[in-house]
């Protein structure tokens, strides 16, 4: 059998090399596209923390508000029964 020629083995050795790299290049790719993947997951989460603190934060001062309104109501009501009783 007759070996073949110099060239076609170093081909097949770049070739061989090639491979390699572009499976390491693949394998650092997937690895780097999960990292990725995780930090958006977590600024995601982070997100929608905000947003529900948010939201419990409006709810809550509204809450105060509609408290407020009625304090005064009361304190205006109460005022206006002492003057009546006094007179």
């Amino acid at each position: 059998m007759k070996t073949p020629p110099e060239s076609f083995l170093l081909f097949k050795e770049e070739l061989r090399k090639a491979q390699l790299e572009k499976e390491r290049l693949k394998q650092y790719y997937e690895e780097k596209l999960a990292e990725v993947n995780q930090e958006l997951h977590r600024l995601k989460e982070q997100i929608h923390s905000q947003q529900e603190m948010m939201r419990t934060t409006l709810e809550y001062a509204s809450n105060l508000e509609v408290r407020l309104t009625q304090v005064k109501e009361d304190v205006a009501h109460a005022t206006s029964k002492n003057r009546d009783s006094i007179y």
